[in-house]
């Protein structure tokens, strides 16, 4: 009993690792890889175009009462203009790839406890945490559990 189970690991250590359809790096797939990048892209620039003609039928449908608006937000027109503008996805891949990257160096979490940081990053969590419940609250129109009827 003893051998067979040895030929038979010795067996599973000798056969080629066995691709899986949705690993292989056929022309096909790195083709169908880039039609769907392109795809997206192409995406989110007709959505950047119908944002900022949106924008501009806004300012020149609403005239003086638009840069009278404009005019209370003061300080905070920048801010969110920003928050309005459409980002690419090679920013959003960056600012994500760095926030992982972080979450994964041990040596930027001994710089966070170091520095006392990690209280500032603290309040940044239950402040992400109160606002996902507030919308499940919202979600559920009830503060607690679903309403059954």
């Amino acid at each position: 009993m003893r051998h067979t189970a040895l030929r038979s690991v010795r067996a599973l250590r000798t056969t080629a690792p066995r691709r899986l359809a949705s690993s292989s790096s056929s022309p096909a797939g790195d083709n169908a890889a880039a039609a769907a990048q392109k795809k997206a892209q192409d995406a989110l620039g007709a959505a950047s175009a119908a944002a900022v003609r949106a924008g501009e039928f806004a300012r020149s449908a609403l005239g003086p009462l638009g840069a009278r608006f404009s005019g209370l937000l003061g300080s905070y027109q920048q801010p969110v203009r920003y928050n309005f503008r459409p980002q690419s996805l090679g920013a959003v891949f960056g600012t994500y790839g760095t926030l992982w990257g972080r979450a994964r160096s041990v040596t930027y979490w001994r710089q966070v406890v170091a520095s006392g940081e990690w209280a500032r990053l603290g309040v940044y969590a239950v402040e992400a945490y109160g606002i996902f419940k507030i919308g499940e609250i919202v979600g559920r129109r009830s503060l607690v559990g679903y309403n059954v009827q």
